[in-house]
């Protein structure tokens, strides 16, 4: 991590993952599927403003994880098996340092701008989405590069050589906050 200002520039060896929650809103029901959330607008509004935008626009995903009824709770879930993502998560991390081998970094997170544009190539329907999305939603252009490295891990997830608008689609399914009007 780099940290410049306008007598010093120091760089500190940093590398974490950063993992937060919160409530939707100061009562924290805002959304949910039985209580009714109290808050004003306004209040929900002055709430969110408590979370900086550029500070948000620094995290990769962010997603909505909504309350569940009991029997929801209770429900027995067939999924994939912790045995089959970890192989997956596996093959995407061979992928990657495949693809960066002698780059000086290992995995699409550390991607610049230059490497994005090498390696995050889009198809015209990709590129119409992302576009549509940036106008829409008024991202940054923080924000669009994080999609685009979000979107390439999608892909590899998958084994995919290529990104598709369906992993463009999905990345920025995890800019939640950012879809959700009047909170950023």
């Amino acid at each position: 991590m780099t940290i410049a200002r306008a007598s010093l520039t120091i760089t500190y060896p940093a590398r974490f993952l950063l993992i937060g929650s919160m409530n939707p809103c100061p009562c924290g029901y805002l959304g949910h599927p039985t209580r009714e959330c109290t808050c004003t607008p306004q209040q929900i509004r002055r709430y969110m403003a408590k979370i900086s935008g550029p500070l948000l626009d620094r995290i990769d995903l962010y997603i909505e994880v909504p309350a569940l009824e009991y029997q929801e709770m209770r429900k027995e879930r067939v999924g994939e098996s912790s045995a089959a993502i970890r192989e997956r998560v596996e093959r995407a991390r061979e992928i990657q340092e495949a693809r960066f081998s002698g780059m000086g970094f290992h995995f699409n997170a550390h991607m610049g701008v230059k490497e994005i544009k090498e390696f995050c190539q889009l198809d015209n329907p990709s590129h119409s989405l992302l576009e549509a999305a940036v106008k829409r939603f008024g991202l940054s252009a923080r924000a669009y590069h994080r999609i685009l490295k979000v979107a390439r891990t999608i892909a590899d997830l998958e084994g995919s050589p290529g990104i598709s608008p369906g992993h463009i689609a999905e990345a920025i399914q995890y800019r939640s906050l950012e879809r959700r009007e009047g909170w950023v």
